[in-house]
Protein backbone atom coordinates (compact mmCIF):
# COMPACT_ATOMS: atom_id res chain seq x y z
CA UNK A 1 0.00 0.00 0.00
CA UNK A 2 2.84 2.38 0.92
CA UNK A 3 4.49 1.60 -2.19
CA UNK A 4 1.34 2.29 -4.32
CA UNK A 5 0.83 5.47 -2.66
CA UNK A 6 4.57 6.70 -3.47
CA UNK A 7 4.16 5.64 -6.87
CA UNK A 8 0.62 7.05 -7.72
CA UNK A 9 1.95 10.54 -5.74
CA UNK A 10 4.83 10.77 -8.34
CA UNK A 11 2.64 10.48 -11.55
CA UNK A 12 0.70 13.05 -10.02
CA UNK A 13 4.09 15.28 -9.65
CA UNK A 14 4.61 14.31 -13.00
CA UNK A 15 0.98 15.00 -14.41
CA UNK A 16 1.07 18.32 -12.79
CA UNK A 17 4.27 19.16 -14.56
CA UNK A 18 3.19 18.21 -18.13
CA UNK A 19 0.14 20.20 -17.62
CA UNK A 20 2.21 22.68 -16.19
CA UNK A 21 3.22 23.09 -19.80
CA UNK A 22 0.17 22.69 -21.67
CA UNK A 23 -1.51 25.73 -20.06
CA UNK A 24 1.86 28.00 -20.07
CA UNK A 25 1.05 27.19 -24.12
CA UNK A 26 -1.84 27.60 -24.08
CA UNK A 27 -2.21 30.82 -22.21
CA UNK A 28 0.41 31.95 -23.83
CA UNK A 29 -1.11 31.00 -27.35
CA UNK A 30 -3.83 32.95 -26.68
CA UNK A 31 -4.27 36.32 -29.43
CA UNK A 32 -3.98 39.68 -27.15
CA UNK A 33 -2.06 40.21 -24.75
CA UNK A 34 -2.02 42.79 -21.48
CA UNK A 35 0.35 44.80 -23.36
CA UNK A 36 -1.98 45.51 -26.56
CA UNK A 37 -4.86 45.93 -23.96
CA UNK A 38 -3.09 48.45 -22.09
CA UNK A 39 -1.29 50.84 -24.75
CA UNK A 40 -4.37 50.15 -27.39
CA UNK A 41 -3.99 52.28 -30.94
CA UNK A 42 -2.24 55.19 -29.33
CA UNK A 43 0.82 53.20 -27.96
CA UNK A 44 4.24 54.08 -29.26
CA UNK A 45 6.50 51.48 -29.78
CA UNK A 46 9.14 52.31 -27.29
CA UNK A 47 6.83 52.30 -24.49
CA UNK A 48 5.13 48.70 -25.75
CA UNK A 49 8.97 47.73 -25.54
CA UNK A 50 9.59 48.78 -21.82
CA UNK A 51 6.36 47.34 -21.23
CA UNK A 52 7.43 43.95 -22.48
CA UNK A 53 10.67 44.10 -20.56
CA UNK A 54 8.74 45.43 -17.68
CA UNK A 55 6.58 42.03 -17.29
CA UNK A 56 9.04 39.87 -19.20
CA UNK A 57 7.39 39.04 -22.78
CA UNK A 58 10.03 40.09 -24.38
CA UNK A 59 12.25 37.17 -23.31
CA UNK A 60 11.47 33.16 -25.48
CA UNK A 61 8.17 31.30 -24.13
CA UNK A 62 10.74 28.68 -23.13
CA UNK A 63 12.80 31.07 -20.50
CA UNK A 64 9.33 32.62 -19.50
CA UNK A 65 8.07 28.92 -18.81
CA UNK A 66 11.00 28.29 -17.03
CA UNK A 67 11.06 30.99 -14.50
CA UNK A 68 7.64 30.59 -13.64
CA UNK A 69 8.32 26.88 -12.87
CA UNK A 70 11.30 27.94 -10.49
CA UNK A 71 8.83 30.13 -8.78
CA UNK A 72 5.53 28.09 -8.95
CA UNK A 73 7.92 25.02 -7.08
CA UNK A 74 8.38 27.38 -4.12
CA UNK A 75 4.71 28.38 -4.37
CA UNK A 76 5.32 31.67 -5.73
CA UNK A 77 2.57 32.14 -8.42
CA UNK A 78 3.59 35.88 -9.18
CA UNK A 79 1.61 38.87 -9.12
CA UNK A 80 -1.55 39.43 -10.86
CA UNK A 81 -0.52 42.00 -13.59
CA UNK A 82 -3.95 44.36 -12.99
CA UNK A 83 -4.34 44.46 -9.39
CA UNK A 84 -1.04 43.71 -8.04
CA UNK A 85 -1.64 41.38 -5.87
CA UNK A 86 -0.43 37.95 -5.07
CA UNK A 87 -1.75 35.48 -7.33
CA UNK A 88 -1.66 32.98 -4.72
CA UNK A 89 -3.80 34.42 -2.49
CA UNK A 90 -6.28 35.45 -5.31
CA UNK A 91 -6.32 31.96 -6.17
CA UNK A 92 -6.38 30.71 -2.55
CA UNK A 93 -9.19 33.10 -1.84
CA UNK A 94 -11.49 31.97 -4.45
CA UNK A 95 -10.41 28.49 -4.76
CA UNK A 96 -12.04 28.27 -0.71
CA UNK A 97 -15.08 29.59 -2.39
CA UNK A 98 -15.92 27.22 -5.17
CA UNK A 99 -14.42 24.34 -3.28
CA UNK A 100 -17.25 24.93 -0.65
CA UNK A 101 -20.12 25.36 -3.09
CA UNK A 102 -18.94 22.04 -4.76
CA UNK A 103 -18.62 19.89 -1.48
CA UNK A 104 -21.84 21.13 -0.63
CA UNK A 105 -23.48 20.35 -3.54
CA UNK A 106 -21.52 16.76 -3.47
CA UNK A 107 -23.21 16.32 -0.39
CA UNK A 108 -26.78 17.35 -0.79
CA UNK A 109 -26.60 15.81 -4.41
CA UNK A 110 -24.89 12.09 -2.50
CA UNK A 111 -28.06 12.39 0.01
CA UNK A 112 -30.62 12.64 -2.60
CA UNK A 113 -29.61 10.95 -5.40
CA UNK A 114 -27.98 8.04 -3.56
CA UNK A 115 -31.27 6.78 -1.77
CA UNK A 116 -33.83 7.61 -4.74
CA UNK A 117 -30.99 5.09 -7.27
CA UNK A 118 -31.47 2.48 -3.98
CA UNK A 119 -35.15 2.94 -4.30
CA UNK A 120 -35.68 3.15 -8.38
CA UNK A 121 -33.31 0.07 -8.53
CA UNK A 122 -35.29 -2.00 -6.24
CA UNK A 123 -38.69 -0.77 -7.41
CA UNK A 124 -37.47 -1.14 -11.23
CA UNK A 125 -40.78 -1.64 -13.75
CA UNK A 126 -42.87 -0.04 -11.43
CA UNK A 127 -44.34 3.47 -11.11
CA UNK A 128 -42.47 4.68 -8.38
CA UNK A 129 -38.77 3.78 -10.76
CA UNK A 130 -40.49 5.53 -13.29
CA UNK A 131 -41.37 8.76 -11.75
CA UNK A 132 -37.46 8.69 -10.93
CA UNK A 133 -36.38 7.86 -14.09
CA UNK A 134 -38.26 10.89 -16.08
CA UNK A 135 -37.07 13.52 -13.40
CA UNK A 136 -33.33 12.05 -14.11
CA UNK A 137 -33.82 12.38 -17.48
CA UNK A 138 -35.69 15.57 -17.31
CA UNK A 139 -32.64 17.65 -15.57
CA UNK A 140 -29.87 15.74 -17.47
CA UNK A 141 -31.19 17.39 -20.50
CA UNK A 142 -31.68 20.80 -18.56
CA UNK A 143 -28.58 23.14 -19.01
CA UNK A 144 -27.72 24.45 -15.23
CA UNK A 145 -27.71 28.16 -16.66
CA UNK A 146 -31.19 27.98 -17.84
CA UNK A 147 -31.97 25.99 -14.69
CA UNK A 148 -30.49 29.06 -12.39
CA UNK A 149 -32.01 31.39 -14.39
CA UNK A 150 -35.58 29.71 -13.65
CA UNK A 151 -34.80 29.54 -9.93
CA UNK A 152 -33.84 33.22 -10.08
CA UNK A 153 -36.81 34.18 -12.23
CA UNK A 154 -39.33 32.43 -10.06
CA UNK A 155 -38.33 33.00 -6.19
CA UNK A 156 -38.21 36.62 -7.43
CA UNK A 157 -41.63 36.45 -9.23
CA UNK A 158 -43.33 34.29 -6.34
CA UNK A 159 -41.75 34.75 -3.00
CA UNK A 160 -40.60 38.40 -4.10
CA UNK A 161 -36.42 37.38 -2.78
CA UNK A 162 -33.94 37.27 -4.90
CA UNK A 163 -30.03 36.01 -3.20
CA UNK A 164 -27.46 38.26 -1.70
CA UNK A 165 -24.92 39.84 -4.33
CA UNK A 166 -22.01 40.19 -1.57
CA UNK A 167 -20.49 36.83 -0.52
CA UNK A 168 -19.99 35.87 3.47
CA UNK A 169 -17.42 33.66 4.53
CA UNK A 170 -18.45 30.54 6.58
CA UNK A 171 -16.03 31.90 9.40
CA UNK A 172 -17.93 35.19 9.32
CA UNK A 173 -22.11 34.16 9.71
CA UNK A 174 -22.92 30.24 8.48
CA UNK A 175 -26.61 31.37 7.96
CA UNK A 176 -25.83 34.08 5.80
CA UNK A 177 -23.22 32.13 3.86
CA UNK A 178 -25.46 29.07 3.29
CA UNK A 179 -28.31 31.76 2.36
CA UNK A 180 -26.33 33.27 -0.10
CA UNK A 181 -24.94 29.46 -1.67
CA UNK A 182 -28.51 28.11 -1.74
CA UNK A 183 -29.55 28.83 -4.97
CA UNK A 184 -26.43 27.82 -6.79
CA UNK A 185 -25.95 25.52 -5.13
CA UNK A 186 -29.81 24.18 -6.08
CA UNK A 187 -29.30 24.99 -9.56
CA UNK A 188 -26.17 22.56 -9.62
CA UNK A 189 -27.85 20.12 -7.65
CA UNK A 190 -30.43 18.53 -9.60
CA UNK A 191 -28.02 17.75 -12.31
CA UNK A 192 -26.03 15.89 -10.11
CA UNK A 193 -28.97 13.97 -7.98
CA UNK A 194 -30.37 12.80 -11.63
CA UNK A 195 -27.20 11.48 -12.09
CA UNK A 196 -27.02 9.62 -8.98
CA UNK A 197 -29.76 8.48 -9.29
CA UNK A 198 -29.44 6.74 -12.78
CA UNK A 199 -25.72 5.58 -12.08
CA UNK A 200 -27.14 3.92 -8.38
CA UNK A 201 -30.20 2.68 -10.24
CA UNK A 202 -28.44 0.72 -13.05
CA UNK A 203 -26.11 -0.69 -10.51
CA UNK A 204 -28.80 -1.98 -8.01
CA UNK A 205 -30.63 -3.82 -11.12
CA UNK A 206 -27.48 -5.13 -11.70
CA UNK A 207 -26.79 -6.36 -8.26
CA UNK A 208 -30.03 -7.91 -7.41
CA UNK A 209 -29.57 -10.01 -10.51
CA UNK A 210 -27.13 -11.94 -8.24
CA UNK A 211 -27.62 -15.33 -6.50
CA UNK A 212 -27.07 -14.10 -2.98
CA UNK A 213 -29.50 -10.96 -3.16
CA UNK A 214 -32.21 -13.58 -4.24
CA UNK A 215 -31.45 -15.80 -1.30
CA UNK A 216 -32.25 -13.11 0.97
CA UNK A 217 -34.86 -12.04 -0.72
CA UNK A 218 -36.61 -15.81 -0.28
CA UNK A 219 -35.21 -15.99 3.21
CA UNK A 220 -37.62 -13.05 3.91
CA UNK A 221 -34.92 -10.56 4.30
CA UNK A 222 -35.83 -6.93 5.03
CA UNK A 223 -35.70 -4.82 1.68
CA UNK A 224 -33.83 -2.29 4.18
CA UNK A 225 -31.42 -4.92 5.26
CA UNK A 226 -30.60 -5.85 1.63
CA UNK A 227 -30.39 -2.53 -0.13
CA UNK A 228 -28.15 -0.82 2.71
CA UNK A 229 -26.14 -3.99 3.89
CA UNK A 230 -25.64 -6.00 0.80
CA UNK A 231 -26.07 -3.99 -2.48
CA UNK A 232 -24.88 -0.70 -1.23
CA UNK A 233 -21.59 -2.60 -0.09
CA UNK A 234 -21.08 -3.86 -2.97
CA UNK A 235 -21.30 -0.93 -5.59
CA UNK A 236 -19.27 1.47 -2.79
CA UNK A 237 -16.25 1.09 -4.99
CA UNK A 238 -18.14 2.30 -7.79
CA UNK A 239 -19.70 4.88 -5.96
CA UNK A 240 -16.53 6.56 -4.97
CA UNK A 241 -15.09 6.68 -8.57
CA UNK A 242 -18.55 8.40 -9.49
CA UNK A 243 -18.21 10.40 -6.81
CA UNK A 244 -14.94 12.09 -7.38
CA UNK A 245 -15.84 12.31 -11.05
CA UNK A 246 -18.75 14.62 -10.03
CA UNK A 247 -16.79 16.53 -7.60
CA UNK A 248 -14.14 17.21 -10.60
CA UNK A 249 -17.54 18.37 -12.81
CA UNK A 250 -18.69 20.46 -10.30
CA UNK A 251 -15.85 22.05 -9.81
CA UNK A 252 -14.71 22.72 -13.50
CA UNK A 253 -18.92 23.85 -13.70
CA UNK A 254 -19.10 26.29 -11.56
CA UNK A 255 -17.50 29.15 -13.93
CA UNK A 256 -21.40 30.17 -15.33
CA UNK A 257 -23.18 29.63 -11.87
CA UNK A 258 -20.43 31.99 -10.27
CA UNK A 259 -20.29 34.77 -12.45
CA UNK A 260 -24.92 34.84 -12.60
CA UNK A 261 -24.88 34.92 -8.91
CA UNK A 262 -22.13 37.36 -8.76
CA UNK A 263 -19.92 34.65 -6.08
CA UNK A 264 -16.55 35.43 -5.66
CA UNK A 265 -15.37 31.74 -6.49
CA UNK A 266 -12.72 30.42 -8.93
CA UNK A 267 -14.51 30.21 -12.18
CA UNK A 268 -15.25 33.92 -11.76
CA UNK A 269 -11.69 35.07 -11.40
CA UNK A 270 -10.55 33.03 -14.25
CA UNK A 271 -13.07 34.44 -16.50
CA UNK A 272 -12.29 37.85 -15.27
CA UNK A 273 -8.27 37.18 -16.02
CA UNK A 274 -9.08 35.85 -19.06
CA UNK A 275 -10.90 38.93 -20.66
CA UNK A 276 -8.23 41.12 -19.13
CA UNK A 277 -5.07 38.97 -20.27
CA UNK A 278 -4.19 38.16 -16.74
CA UNK A 279 -1.70 35.11 -17.63
CA UNK A 280 -0.26 34.92 -13.94
CA UNK A 281 -3.77 34.59 -12.73
CA UNK A 282 -5.26 32.61 -15.34
CA UNK A 283 -1.87 30.06 -15.25
CA UNK A 284 -2.53 29.88 -11.25
CA UNK A 285 -6.07 29.16 -11.63
CA UNK A 286 -5.98 26.62 -13.82
CA UNK A 287 -2.89 24.94 -12.54
CA UNK A 288 -5.34 24.66 -8.91
CA UNK A 289 -8.10 23.32 -11.08
CA UNK A 290 -5.81 20.28 -12.53
CA UNK A 291 -4.05 19.93 -9.14
CA UNK A 292 -7.55 19.32 -7.53
CA UNK A 293 -9.11 17.42 -9.98
CA UNK A 294 -5.98 15.26 -9.82
CA UNK A 295 -5.41 15.22 -5.86
CA UNK A 296 -9.15 14.03 -6.19
CA UNK A 297 -8.26 11.19 -8.26
CA UNK A 298 -5.55 10.11 -6.28
CA UNK A 299 -7.50 9.85 -3.26
CA UNK A 300 -10.20 8.08 -5.19
CA UNK A 301 -7.33 5.33 -6.05
CA UNK A 302 -6.24 4.99 -2.28
CA UNK A 303 -10.07 4.75 -1.50
CA UNK A 304 -10.21 1.80 -3.95
CA UNK A 305 -7.10 -0.28 -2.24
CA UNK A 306 -8.31 0.61 1.35
CA UNK A 307 -12.16 -0.80 0.78
CA UNK A 308 -10.84 -3.61 -1.72
CA UNK A 309 -8.44 -5.59 -0.56
CA UNK A 310 -8.48 -7.97 -3.83
CA UNK A 311 -7.01 -4.47 -4.87
CA UNK A 312 -3.99 -4.75 -2.79
CA UNK A 313 -2.97 -8.08 -3.73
Amino acid sequence: MTRFIVFRCLAAILTVWLASMVVFAMVRAAPGDIIEMMMGQMGSSEGEAALRRFFGLDQPVYVQYLDWLGRVVTGDFGSSWRQGSPVTELVFNAFTVSFELALLVLIVSSLIGVPLGLLAGYRAGSAVDTIIQAFNVLFLATPVFWLALMLLFGVSTFFYWSPPTIYVSPLRSLTDNLIILAMPMASLAFLQIAAYAQFVRQHVVEALQQDYVRALKARGVPARTILGKHVLRNILVPLITFMGLIFIQILGGVVVIESLFGLPGLGRLLVNALYARDFPVVQGALVMVLISAIAINLLVDILYRAIDPRLRS
